[in-house]
């Protein structure tokens, strides 16, 4: 029996999962992983939460913490979110368990001892204050290249580029906010420059890679690749097994990856199997595309420099964005796993985020289209011709699959179908191509529903019963089909289509039964509901909820600077204008006259006042806020109103003056 061996990032513990992470890499992984077991592939599934670095350890000093009470926070809310999509881990473990910090240990030495990892003393700023060096993260300021403000030690947000520490104009301790000075600090290197060549052969050579993948990772090799710095001075984390380097800990960059074997190496004491043997035979590593460097470039690298066996693919998903917008936690335009899935069931969000889009390409998840896709595609399509298809052989054949006669041209065309559809599903699924395949089992259920409109069986069955016997026998067949090859897809429901068949489930999961034909003869159990539509009204109310989320972070809650302050332009006014804004119980919107111009402002007053009742009225309103769209509206400033009440604060003064 063939093996492989399939991961999925390693989700960071210093929060939840949203639908982007199931989106980009534990759902396509776990459709995989379901299909390679359904084809009698022995497969290794794991992964592990991501707890060290530096983020999860400034929060926990922000906050009074340790960092290992984040971790072990976080690491239980990752688990349930993953095992409540049906992501079927075969192990999920952390990198704070104690193989784990062996396993890095020793993968640290041998490539010490082999000489590619080399002492360097570099310049690091140091907070007097907090009597440390301070890692990329613990250090805040101004970005030398476009002057953003907040770029962090080691990336800027505004502009995107990547950082040192010491290149930060007017830099601060994030802990304390003093002024760090420069000193120097012995470090650890990883020779990632002498695998330059062996990298690009690899790179080259590999047919598997995606094109997203490949094409990303030759970039970097034609660049030119630097020595990576693999420690930091700080006590979270791995400590660094050397005896002159108390103190310093491996960056997580240089362990995080090996929590794909630590976690395959506790799965291998539990169940007694070597782990090896998967690895060696197929390894898939499943990741987001932000991270498409680290695992072409620098994990490739690890692995030749310890001498072992290198992925054979790696596969990325890309973004997945809010509503036409880039999710946002800090902004909380985002929606969080855990939260989804107490309203909708895990095979619907697996449907959604499979379908929308290929997964080497951004998408967008929209409320409307989730709506229309569900009720249209599962419900309409695939929902609808199940229920036909058991209804009527209950209510014409006794539940029994009927005996069929001598097909016409138009049963052979549909057979036939029927019959090439697990290879054409199976061939997508095998090169990564989920959507894909998922779109060719959409295709055959609505010929399937046109063929059983045309036969007309409900017609059939009194005028010609072998022709109405030969609609319900492929019809069936297709259905048996169907509960096949959406089995990595919608595990649930395509288990539910099973038992409404008295199939026996574990017998008919393996994918070369896929196309074998129930026999004429076989009772069927009574149909039950397999995908309800979703209402209108529960789609407005999370939109609803997921807007008004956007407001409340968008108010000026925060402390700020007398600075800040001067920044905004706040101004007598007065709405002329207002009307509900259609579909939604909170937002009104509003034309404001500023005094020098007229703008649109989109405002969560509804529950406090009518239209007829704010029009007229005075304001205070943040002019020079930068537009933005609120249910699809664009809204050009903001009204300063009460955080309880709502009400709006106004002033008896000129429109147009402003408030200094």
């Amino acid at each position: 029996m063939s093996k492989v061996f399939i991961t999925s990032a390693l989700p960071y513990a210093n929060g939840p999962c949203h639908l982007g992470h199931l989106r980009s890499t534990y759902i396509p992984a776990d459709i995989y992983a379901r299909y390679n077991r359904m084809n009698d592939v022995d497969v290794l599934f794991v992964c592990a939460s991501d707890e060290h670095g530096t983020p999860i350890a400034v929060r926990a000093e922000q906050i009074g913490k340790s960092p290992k009470e984040i971790a072990d926070k976080f690491h239980k809310m990752i688990k349930r979110d993953l095992e409540l999509c049906n992501i079927s881990f075969d192990n999920f473990s952390r990198t704070t368990d104690p193989l784990h910090y062996e396993i890095s240990q020793n993968f640290f030495l041998k490539l010490y001892e082999k000489g590619y990892i080399y002492e360097q003393v570099i310049k690091q700023p140091y907070c007097n204050t907090c009597k440390r060096f301070l890692p990329d993260r613990y250090v805040e300021g101004i970005c030398p290249h476009c002057k953003g403000e907040g770029a962090r030690g080691d990336h800027c947000e505004t502009c995107g580029r990547h950082l040192d520490p010491i290149q930060l104009e007017e830099p601060t301790c994030l802990i304390c906010s003093s002024t760090p000075e420069i000193k120097e600090s012995k470090q650890y290197f990883f020779k990632l420059s002498h695998f330059q060549d062996d990298l690009g052969e690899w790179i080259e050579g590999n047919d598997e890679l995606p094109p997203n993948v490949k094409n990303y990772a030759l970039q970097w090799i034609k660049e030119g690749l630097k020595d990576w710095i693999l420690t930091r001075d700080m006590e979270w984390g791995i400590p660094v097994p050397l005896e002159d380097a108390e103190g310093k800990i491996i960056y997580v960059w240089g362990e995080a990856f090996l929590g794909y074997i630590s976690s395959a190496a506790q799965w291998s004491r539990r169940e007694n199997k070597p782990w090896e043997d998967y690895w060696n035979d197929k390894a898939i590593h499943f990741i987001g595309k932000d991270i498409i460097y680290h695992h072409s470039i620098f994990w490739p690298a690890l692995l030749m420099g310890y001498g072992c066996k290198l992925p054979d693919n790696v596969v990325a998903g890309a973004y997945l964005s809010l509503e036409g917008r880039k999710m946002s936690t800090s902004k909380n335009w985002v929606i969080w796993a855990s939260q989804f899935l107490e309203k909708f069931d895990s095979d619907i969000v697996r449907y959604y985020l499979t379908i929308n889009a290929p997964l080497g390409r951004d998408t967008d998840f929209s409320w409307d289209d989730f709506q229309r896709r569900v009720n249209d595609e599962l419900a309409d399509v695939i929902g609808n011709f199940l229920h036909r298809t058991f209804t009527f052989t209950n209510r014409f054949f006794d539940g029994k699959i009927p005996e069929p006669s001598k097909f016409d041209e138009y049963d052979e065309e549909f057979k036939n179908r029927i019959l090439s559809i697990p290879d054409i599903v199976s061939e997508n699924i095998e090169h990564f191509k989920f959507r894909e395949g998922l779109i060719e089992i959409i295709r055959l259920a609505k010929f399937g529903n046109k063929y059983f409109n045309d036969k007309e069986p409900w017609k059939a069955v009194k005028e010609s019963p072998e022709e109405a016997s030969n609609c319900l026998y492929l019809c069936n067949q297709l259905s048996k089909v169907l509960s096949v090859i959406l089995t990595p897809y919608i595990p649930v429901r395509a288990s539910k289509i099973m038992e409404i068949m008295n199939l026996d489930v574990e017998k008919t999961t393996s994918w070369k039964t896929a196309g074998k034909f129930v026999p004429a003869g076989h009772e069927i159990g009574k149909p039950k509901p397999l995908f309800s539509k979703i209402d209108d009204s529960i789609i407005k109310k999370e939109k609803e909820k997921l807007y008004e989320n956007l407001e409340e972070t968008e108010t000026m809650s925060d402390i700020i600077s007398i600075d800040d302050f001067a920044k905004m332009d706040l101004r007598i006014s007065e709405i002329t204008d207002a009307e509900r804004v259609e579909g939604s119980e909170n937002l009104l919107k509003l034309k404001v006259n500023t005094g020098e111009k007229e703008i649109q402002v989109v405002a969560g007053l509804a529950k406090k006042y009518a239209p007829e009742e704010i029009k007229g009225q005075k304001v205070v309103v943040l002019v020079n806020l930068k537009p933005a769209k609120l249910f699809g509206i664009k809204s050009e400033g903001m009204i300063l109103a009460t955080s309880d009440s709502l009400s709006v604060l106004s002033a008896d003064a000129a429109v147009g003056e402003q408030i200094k």
